[in-house]
């Protein structure tokens, strides 16, 4: 089927055609055949690389060209959502439309919204753009769920398959479209969605998977393929052999340490492969990397980079991430050692795909487990780079012979696992029920069940436990005071709104309102503690000999903790963990080092990002409990909070860190040079701001601009007190 002959508007087809889409691949017309174009919904399974995404852009032309509405695009991380928004921007853009990324900030409607067309966000931001009632969500007109598969994970899979059901019922006739990789049970899931099921096997690389032992792949379909023993190591010696192919690879493992361990012990082979010119480029990749992001863990990058070798995973800063991605893409990096994490959706394919770890620890169970065949193929699925190579490799690793029989039939030749509700969790279910109830989805406990009815739970399993768990979940809600229970029905207070509407865990509202309302003195460590214990929070597990420095602060400030400490044993560490944050947080704040962090915490630039960032939700959720609870001063010390959160400085510093492109470092150079105040920053001649380290002279043009704005200089007292600052920056 080619293009021209698609029922989409003549401009569309011409912008497709521009970009080399002529003629559709297999999956994507049976896509169109089963109804696509006709608003029909559909779910597709079709391996990586086949064109998945194009049925998503196909649909989005149809609904956007006839004006039938919005285009919501969903996608399980923050990063394939940006991935996305950077793809779809080109073409939808070209055509005249709009396209907007929304992945933050949960307490919003983002009416700014309203004015796009293509609206691109995380599961959790759609989440809680339903919750906040955003009423441009009713002219959405198609929903794409991209890696729908994700319905099974237990974190969040409950959170995707309650969103499906909410916008089922809010805007009855919109079209779905669901993408997969891997669905073994597409035709339940499909019918769940009432839509018409797709399955494909068509890739434009054929993949062959297969086990590696003692110098020699043994594929799936009985073929083997000899493999060189340069090196007596398995990793090693394929490495090797596919640089000696002309390929790349892409290696996965389950332990950050092991990446870059692993990138390190490989950088040594690649690195005898590599032509002189290979090397000059790289050394020259190396150099820029650490001009943009200098830091232990990039210096360690750099150094693997210069031989060809680079590692992944989400401990590394989004643009370290991204830089890791574009060198590979471009050949320039040979080799990348990654935790699966690239494996979520990342369009980062390579000739070899190895999976060196098929075992992970569970640390929530305490024990080592095996990956399920789906990770497996989402992993192997990589294999394979279109337009350059005719066959793409996925190898696992074994030791033994007997483990080469074990692999090949419980991976290679194994179908993946069913996709399974994951909804009977009653963490799930205390969020999810209230925000029922506060977004007016449901006013009693029959309409509870009712929806309860429409999940693909009540479909796989008995809806009797489900209800069982509903009836203790209103119950609990009730006494925490977020939830009206009158007979059958149900409203929910102003605390419950709230709660839903800043999406909270109902449990980390009570135990801020308990604390809030308990103390009497608050500390910033008091604050950090309260946000750390909270199950909202990113967790931070206990090393060799935290345990030891972490007594010692139990011992000299638990007077200043949130809550008691517990007997139990378990609760104990479960406690010190949540310490460890708290501490990781007030280091921040009071300015320690980057690296000292690092080092200290065993985080990357990732992880403190994604600890920084909850952790100025979860403040800013406290000071708005304060408010609704009338507690001012608690507002006014969480406010200030959250801004040195937000920026990771002492108090002294907000007023120059409110300075676009002014960061902590820059921020406590300024005040050093006596420039103190957004007033020193007026008053002060361009030379002198230039001579501070960091600053400079365009910096120091930028500064006078962002300060005054090309307006009269406000009258400002020379020292603002932080109330005065932070409702000047507010308003």
């Amino acid at each position: 089927m080619r293009v021209e002959d698609l029922e989409i508007p003549g401009e569309a087809k011409e912008a497709l055609k521009r970009r080399g889409i002529v003629e559709l691949f297999p999956p994507q017309e049976l896509a169109v055949r089963a109804g696509l174009l006709r608003g029909d919904n559909v779910v597709v399974t079709a391996p990586t690389a086949s064109g998945k995404t194009l049925i998503a852009v196909l649909a989005a032309l149809k609904h956007l060209g006839d004006g039938k509405g919005k285009v919501l695009y969903l996608t399980p991380l923050r990063s394939l959502a940006s991935e996305k928004y950077d793809e779809f921007r080109d073409l939808f853009g070209e055509l005249g439309y709009r396209v907007a990324l929304s992945i933050g900030d949960y307490d919003s409607s983002d009416p700014w919204l309203e004015k796009y067309d293509v609206i691109i966000a995380t599961n959790e931001k759609a989440d809680s753009l339903v919750r906040h009632g955003a009423p441009w969500l009713r002219t959405v007109s198609l929903v794409v769920a991209d890696e729908i598969h994700l319905i099974r994970e237990l974190k969040r899979g409950p959170t995707l398959e309650l969103l499906l059901s909410r916008l089922m019922r809010l805007i009855p006739h919109v079209q779905f479209v669901g993408l997969s990789a891997t669905i073994a049970n597409l035709d339940e899931l499909a019918s769940w969605l009432e839509a018409r099921p797709v399955a494909s096997d068509w890739r434009p690389v054929t993949l062959r998977e297969g086990v590696y032992y003692d110098g020699v792949i043994e594929f799936g379909d009985g073929s083997t393929k000899s493999i060189e023993v340069r090196y007596g190591d398995a990793l090693m010696d394929l490495v090797r052999d596919s640089l000696s192919e002309g390929g790349q690879a892409l290696i996965f493992t389950y332990r950050r340490r092991s990446a870059v361990s692993r990138a390190i012990k490989l950088s040594r082979v690649v690195d005898k492969e590599l032509g002189r010119a290979e090397k000059r480029r790289l050394k020259k990749l190396a150099r820029e990397l650490l001009a943009r992001e200098r830091n232990t863990v990039t210096e360690k990058l750099a150094a693997t980079i210069l031989k060809g070798v680079a590692f992944h995973h989400a401990g590394l800063s989004h643009f370290t991430r991204k830089f890791v991605e574009g060198a590979f893409r471009s050949n320039l990096v040979k080799v990348v050692v990654a935790t699966p994490t690239l494996a979520a959706g990342v369009n980062l394919p390579a000739r070899r795909v190895i999976i060196a770890d098929r075992r992970r620890f569970n640390a929530e169970l305490g024990v080592h487990e095996e990956i399920t065949v789906m990770e497996y193929k989402q992993m192997a699925g990589r294999a394979g780079r279109p337009k350059y190579d005719k066959v793409g490799e996925a190898v696992l690793i074994a030791r033994t012979w007997d483990e080469v029989d074990y692999l090949l039939e419980e991976y290679v030749k194994a179908s993946p696992e069913r996709i399974i509700s994951r909804l009977a969790s009653e963490r799930v279910l205390r969020s999810q029920v209230l925000a029922e109830v506060a977004s007016g989805l449901a006013a009693s406990l029959g309409e509870l069940r009712e929806t309860l009815r429409y999940t693909l739970y009540a479909r796989q399993f008995s809806r009797y436990y489900l209800e069982e768990l509903l009836e203790g979940v209103v119950k609990e809600l009730e006494e925490e005071g977020f939830l009206n229970v009158r007979g059958e029905r149900l409203s929910a207070t102003a605390l419950g709104r709230r709660v839903s509407e800043l999406y909270l865990d109902p449990r980390s509202a009570s135990l801020m309102v308990k604390c809030l309302k308990e103390r009497r003195r608050f500390t910033e460590l008091t604050y950090l503690h309260l946000v750390a214990l909270t199950p909202d929070m990113v967790r931070l597990y206990l090393r060799r000999g935290d345990r030891e420095w972490l007594e010692r602060v139990v011992d000299e400030r638990v007077d200043e903790f949130a809550a008691p400490l517990p007997e139990d044993p378990e609760e104990y560490e479960f406690y010190l963990a949540s310490l460890k944050v708290a501490m990781l947080l007030l280091d921040w704040i009071e300015e320690r080092p980057d690296d000292y962090i690092y080092r200290k915490y065993d985080v990357g630039p990732g992880d403190l990002y994604s600890i920084v960032q909850t952790c100025e939700w979860l403040v800013y959720a406290a000071s708005e409990l304060a408010r609704l609870l009338g507690m001012d001063e608690r507002f006014k010390e969480l406010r200030v909070l959250r801004e040195r959160v937000k920026h990771g400085v002492k108090a002294e510093l907000l007023e120059l860190t409110s300075i676009e492109g002014i960061g902590r470092v820059r921020a406590r150079a300024l005040y050093a040079h006596g420039f103190r105040s957004l007033l020193d920053i007026v008053k002060a001649d361009e030379h002198e701001l230039a001579r501070v380290p960091g600053i400079g002279p365009v910096l120091a043009r930028k500064l006078k601009e962002a300060v005054t704005g090309g307006k009269p200089v406000p009258k400002l007292s020379s020292r603002r007190g932080l109330d005065e600052f932070l409702t000047l920056s507010e308003a």
